[in-house]
């Protein structure tokens, strides 16, 4: 796996298959959060899932015992306003294929949120997980976009961790989306470098000084390797250890652990805060 030099002052969740599968709690996760904020590491928690506002999953979370204010959570539909507010790309209209929290997170800075063509124009499409999907959604989209509308995917993952098993997740929609439209989306959530750097800059770290811990290698190790995070894989979610050390370079851990419970002992260990990874 690959090393690093910086002492780790702010570590970074992964929600689904990190924290929990579903509604399911993964075991240690609370004692983990806990120790984690005893230690002054934050924590501070980064979700591609766009289907929720961040006071939502505030409130998840709480659900576990697990306390965590909003203003730690980074979600792929806050990222994705943060990019509208970021780029001067206001006053927008967007036509979102999604749930309620690409709504609403868009509609708090200011964008113009609508869920079919009308006389005004459609500057972006913004796409997520959207469980209701269909084809009158699809064409909705197409045609704003081949009317000259930004295609922007929330995130691309393919699949989503529930209880047990995987469903489809927001990248199967995009992906019908992209198909139709045959165009590539402005990618927002991870893997890309703004989303690991977004919330390194909120805990108010060099990126070197931040760990990103997630289950999936092609989102979450990726998108830390790209900001210049530190990464660890737990084995709860998506990825296999075998996967991960059969990895491209920049999806290779620096540290590989059976699930979030064993970091509290892995950040004690001089390996951790300095020295070499597994």
């Amino acid at each position: 796996m690959r090393g690093g030099g910086a002492q780790i002052r702010a570590v970074i969740l992964d929600l689904d298959g990190v924290i929990y599968r579903g509604r399911t709690p993964i075991p240690g996760a609370k004692e983990t959060a806990d120790w984690l904020a005893r230690n002054g590491y934050g924590p501070y928690y980064l979700t591609n899932n766009s289907t929720q506002t961040r006071e939502y999953y505030a409130e998840m979370l709480a659900g576990f015992g697990i306390e965590a204010n909003p203003d730690h959570i980074v979600t792929s539909a806050s990222l994705t306003a943060r990019y509208f507010q970021d780029n001067g790309l206001l006053p927008a209209t967007a036509l979102v294929i999604g749930e309620g929290g690409i709504g609403e997170e868009l509609r708090r800075v200011g964008v113009r949120v609508v869920r079919r063509r009308g006389k005004r124009p459609i500057h972006y499409v913004v796409v997520g997980m959207d469980r209701r999907f269909t084809y009158r959604k699809l064409h909705e989209a197409q045609q704003a976009v081949l009317a000259g509308a930004e295609l922007i995917a929330t995130n691309r993952d393919a699949t989503y961790p529930v209880e047990g098993n995987v469903i489809p997740g927001g990248g199967s929609i995009v992906a019908a989306v992209a198909t139709a439209c045959e165009r590539e989306p402005i990618l927002i959530g991870k893997p890309s470098a703004r989303a690991g750097e977004a919330v390194a800059r909120l805990a108010g770290v060099r990126p070197e000084e931040a760990l990103m811990v997630g289950d999936r290698l092609e989102t979450d190790i990726l998108a830390g390797t790209r900001a210049g995070l530190r990464t660890c894989l737990v084995l709860t979610g998506i990825s296999s250890e075998e996967e991960a050390r059969a990895a491209p370079e920049e999806m290779q851990p620096d540290f590989i652990l059976p699930s979030i419970a064993d970091l509290p002992k892995l950040l004690g260990s001089p390996g951790s805060r300095g020295g070499r990874g597994r």
